[in-house]
């Protein structure tokens, strides 16, 4: 999911339970779904540098589209600022659109509200069939032992960006594969104003990512089987710390990272006043920045060992956008139309590569774009060392939850005040004390 800013939706998630049956299909007219209306509305998730960006990007795919079905798409492109709200809005107002884009972490939140088209084997059929998708992006599309609630459409994972002309300045000679190499680096930077590591301390969504990866490094998975909230075990604790630690031990995050919100920490990475990030596709956003590809290198994320890889070794947390089609939509065989033409090879290969992210579709995949250096690290995390965030109800509150707590942990290393295994555990048991109760 790119750059999501999380909201809490405990109580308005009970309430979409039991509303569920209100929602519905936007603007299409027409009867039931055996009719077929001319007009589908659209709601898409900002992937460009901006909404302008996007349009260009979908409006022509759009017209193609019509042209090949009759169907006419009305196409909004939604701020991720504003996507979840007005996804809940619409489910409880039954004013929605016909299909929407989702931030993959949201699925398993809204599927519960029962509001999505589950894709069960005979959707999936209408679309050319389950098998053609990568089983990590399936992994994001809802409670697993559940039809999907979405589809994938953008594949993304976590990387480590570095600037090439401050690793040579400094002596460097290789991106650094464990986390104690990391420091090492990030300290061989962190002088003169430079700063070794980037952070968006006040970016929940981003916080959230980072220490659910660290956490399953840790052998922790902030719920257990039966879908609670554990974020106190001695892994989740020891993996916020070692998070936080990047700024209040190692001293090669900047203090005021505490402060950075959405994209700041990547700004600073473009200006040459940090040497490395980590990020989720970050390369159609470094160019709207102004840096070329040649510029900075691209490795991947760190791990204890070195060496990525499943469970222990997850360096990511499996990201991307699914696209969902409201349940009560006037036009259900128009709307399955619309994701088989979105998820169709040309279309994936056409708009994956517009938007830097990995096609979740098999066959789209073997396009060279696909297996340049840049992407080919990012296509063998999805494959091999990518884990999906918890798929249960309760994860929109979990992120901002736990990401708060991560927020004020960040601050308190940048004013100075200690940073301890105690502390920790105690913003993360108020986390938990936050979450609804079962």
């Amino acid at each position: 999911m790119r750059s999501i800013r999380a909201a809490a939706v405990g109580a308005v998630t009970m309430s979409l339970a039991l509303a569920a049956s209100a929602c519905g299909g936007g603007s299409s007219s027409g009867g039931g779904s055996n009719d077929s209306p001319k007009t589908l509305t659209y709601w898409a998730s900002n992937q460009g540098a901006s909404i302008e960006v996007d349009k260009k990007v979908l409006q022509p795919e759009l017209d193609k589209f019509e042209k090949q079905t009759g169907i006419k798409v009305k196409l909004e492109v939604v701020p991720w600022s504003d996507l979840l709200n007005r996804i809940l809005t619409a489910t409880t107002s039954g004013q929605g659109p016909d299909i929407l884009n989702i931030g993959n972490t949201w699925s398993a939140s809204l599927q519960a509200t029962g509001a999505l088209l589950p894709w069960n084997a005979e959707n999936f059929g209408k679309i050319g069939g389950k098998d053609r998708f990568v089983d990590s992006a399936l992994g994001s599309t809802g409670v697993q032992g559940q039809d999907p609630a979405a589809v994938p459409l953008y594949s993304m994972s976590y990387a480590l960006y570095y600037n090439k002309k401050m690793f040579a300045d400094a002596g460097i000679t290789k991106p650094p594969a464990t986390w104690d190499e990391l420091v090492a680096t990030g300290k061989k930077i962190a002088k003169g104003g430079k700063w070794g590591l980037g952070a968006e301390g006040s970016n929940l969504s981003n916080n959230i990512h980072q220490i659910f990866v660290l956490g399953k490094q840790h052998g922790a998975d902030f719920f257990t089987a039966d879908g609670k909230p554990d974020f106190t075990s001695d892994g989740a604790v020891a993996a916020v710390k070692q998070y936080v630690d990047l700024m209040a031990a190692d001293k090669i995050i900047a203090p005021g990272n505490a402060e950075y919100a959405q994209n700041q920490s990547l700004s600073d990475f473009v200006k040459g006043k940090t040497s490395m990030v980590l990020w989720q596709t970050a390369s159609a956003t470094f160019k709207s920045m102004g840096m070329k590809d040649d510029e900075y290198g691209v490795a991947p994320a760190p791990v204890a060992s070195g060496t990525p890889g499943t469970a222990q070794a997850t360096n990511s947390m499996v990201a991307g956008i699914n696209i969902s089609v409201f349940k009560n939509t006037d036009n259900l065989d128009g709307a399955a139309k619309f994701v088989k033409f979105m998820t169709s090879d040309d279309e994936q290969k056409i708009l994956n590569k517009a938007y830097g992210s990995i096609p979740p579709v098999k066959t789209a995949q073997t396009d060279p774009a696909f297996n340049s250096p840049t992407t080919s690290v990012l296509r063998d995390t999805l494959a091999k060392s990518a884990s999906a965030l918890p798929q249960v109800a309760d994860e929109s509150q979990f992120e901002t939850a736990v990401g708060t707590a991560v927020k004020e942990l960040f601050a308190d290393a940048a004013a100075g005040r200690p940073v301890t295994t105690e502390s920790v555990k105690a913003k993360l048991t108020k986390a938990q004390q936050q979450m609804p109760k079962k």
